[in-house]
């Protein structure tokens, strides 16, 4: 059996992984219907544009952005060489999304790069999500609008890692997250514009963390991460990647992008800690972010 041309450009269209094509200067040629899945823009938003102009806008895991200094296809196309990284994508909802990059030179008959191939695969671990979001439903442990873990669930965590510390000694710490300014987009843009905010931002934190730490709504624009495994000096780098994150997603007005900030206090669990005093602790230190200029992480 011979694959046609035609065969080939029916596999590329359809698998689930994202597809792109760029000339030397980086403008998209093509996109595959992966690529629409995982990053949301259609082709037709893509296709003729530069993909430094603000589509996806690359970031590293510390929020650095990519798109002018350290571009995946930039590295291919000066380098001719094959280039893999972890990157998140600005997907078109606002969020986050953490693929994994492999981006390929395209040569012509004489062997000159003419343009590059990206290739991307989401690794946010969709379908793990999926199930869990299913299983708390059912135990009513999700919060209906942010799909994540409710106070509920996040208290009973808390209750368990306690436990798991003083009879293991399993260190853990959780982060108090607040979105700053959060009144003043309820107030100047509708509490629509608010729920998009808290979606966006609960998205950011449950996607791009690690598989075995979890986060939840605490309550209004209050969320809180219990991040396992993690002393005094690991936890504050966690929060600080996430902080970063969010700092690169925005929402869309007819009018404007809308920076999302967060501020954060970090806190490592101690033997002697009960829910109530390990939570305050860290909602005091979220507090100090707050007044020394927000957009920051207060860690102990």
């Amino acid at each position: 059996m011979t694959l046609s041309a035609k065969d080939f450009q029916y596999i590329v269209e359809n698998i689930t992984d994202g597809v792109y094509v760029t000339d030397t200067n980086r403008k998209m040629l093509y996109c595959n219907k992966g690529a629409e899945h995982i990053a949301g823009y259609t082709a037709k938003e893509v296709v003729g544009h530069y993909c430094f102009h603000n589509i996806l806008n690359h970031v590293d895991a510390l929020g650095n952005n990519l798109c002018k200094s350290k571009c995946p296809l930039t590295a291919v196309i000066s380098t001719g060489k094959t280039h893999e990284s972890e990157v998140y994508l600005h997907h078109k909802d606002g969020h986050r999304v953490p693929v994994w990059v492999r981006a390929t030179p395209m040569k012509d008959e004489k062997d000159e790069i003419i343009g590059a191939v990206e290739l991307f695969s989401d690794i946010s671990s969709q379908d793990m999500t999926k199930l869990r979001v299913q299983e708390l439903e059912k135990l009513a442990l999700i919060d209906t609008l942010t799909q994540i873990s409710n106070r509920r669930h996040i208290e009973s965590e808390i209750f368990n890692r306690i436990e798991e510390l003083k009879r293991y000694k399993l260190s853990f710490g959780i982060l108090f997250i607040d979105i700053d300014n959060f009144k003043n987009f309820n107030d100047t843009h509708g509490h629509d514009m608010g729920d998009s905010i808290l979606k966006i931002v609960a998205k950011t934190l449950s996607t791009t963390a690690r598989p075995f730490d979890l986060f939840g709504r605490w309550g209004g624009e209050e969320f809180i991460g219990i991040i396992r495994n993690v002393g005094k000096e690991q936890l504050p780098r966690v929060a600080e990647r996430m902080r970063a994150l969010v700092e690169k997603s925005h929402v869309k007005t007819d009018k404007e992008d809308l920076n999302i900030t967060i501020s954060i206090g970090a806190t490592v669990a101690k033997p002697d800690d009960d829910l109530d005093s390990l939570v305050k602790r860290a909602d005091e230190l979220m507090y100090k972010s707050k007044t020394n200029g927000r957009n920051k992480v207060t860690s102990d």
